[in-house]
């Protein structure tokens, strides 16, 4: 694959592709992904992926590389703010907030983030169309284009699903699982995803909430015509890098900036 800066001197030349942005500083980037962090959590609430108290992403501070920032616990999704996250040690000790922590997302997300240090942000959230696939205990078949960005990169997570993961064992099981792919289906929980970026973390979960949601419609009508594997591989190869899933996210971004400018506060 090709890096970003060859991919944009093959763009015609005088044409604006959007790029993600550079900092001068850890405080302007450490911003940067919390803006986009409530950003995101909103949008995930727009969309329906709120279930009570359940479902969380999660942003790696620049600096403090074993600390994340989260939403915090029973916050509704459409309703955080930039001053509204929370930034949670190793340990599961809330040391920037005042609201408490989903233990449930302590353990997930602070196992994945130990385990992969190419993650910035990690997904979850209890939305309806995963949860009703990762009860099939089956990964995604190659039945469209959209779902050949998780051809051979997502991972079916067999062990501990039925039972809330309140422990760091169960943490660690789920990202051990995960291994090095951007995607899992956890049996009888739901998707978690994650990305070099808040925005490419969210854009896998949505893409692969939809990609559920195709699934099981296509197999309700009858038996899905699948993608070679050759096209598949092409296909993700070519839609699913990770500045790909940074730049699907931006429409979304884009949107809920204008419509909802109090996140930044």
């Amino acid at each position: 694959m090709t890096d970003v800066a060859d991919r944009i001197r093959q763009n015609q030349e005088g044409l604006v592709f959007n790029v993600p942005p550079t900092f001068e500083s850890l405080d302007a980037e450490r911003q940067h992904r919390k803006q986009r962090l409530a950003g995101a959590l909103r949008i995930f609430g727009r969309l329906g992926f709120s279930e009570g108290v359940a479902g969380h992403i999660t942003a790696r501070d620049p600096e403090l590389l074993d600390h994340f920032w989260v939403n915090p616990f029973g916050m509704n999704f459409r309703h955080v703010k930039v001053s509204d996250l929370i930034l949670v040690n190793h340990d599961g000790q809330v040391v920037e907030g005042r609201r408490p922590v989903n233990r449930a997302a302590f353990v997930i997300h602070a196992a994945v983030h130990a385990a992969r240090p190419d993650v910035v942000a990690a997904a979850h959230a209890h939305s309806i169309n995963g949860k009703a696939f990762s009860s099939l205990g089956q990964l995604l078949d190659p039945i469209t284009q959209d779902a050949c960005v998780f051809f051979e990169d997502h991972a079916l997570v067999r062990e501990g699903g039925g039972r809330i993961v309140l422990d760091e064992e169960g943490g660690r099981i789920l990202a051990k699982g995960l291994g090095t792919m951007k995607a899992a289906i956890h049996q009888n929980h739901g998707l978690f995803t994650v990305g070099q970026s808040v925005d490419e973390a969210a854009w896998w979960f949505i893409t692969m909430e939809r990609t559920c949601e195709a699934q099981l419609l296509a197999q309700a009508a009858g038996t899905p015509l699948l993608v070679s594997a050759e096209d598949a591989r092409y296909t993700r190869e070519q839609t699913a890098y990770p500045l790909a899933g940074w730049f699907s996210f931006q429409p979304l971004w884009d949107d809920i900036a204008k419509t909802d400018p109090e996140l930044f506060d």
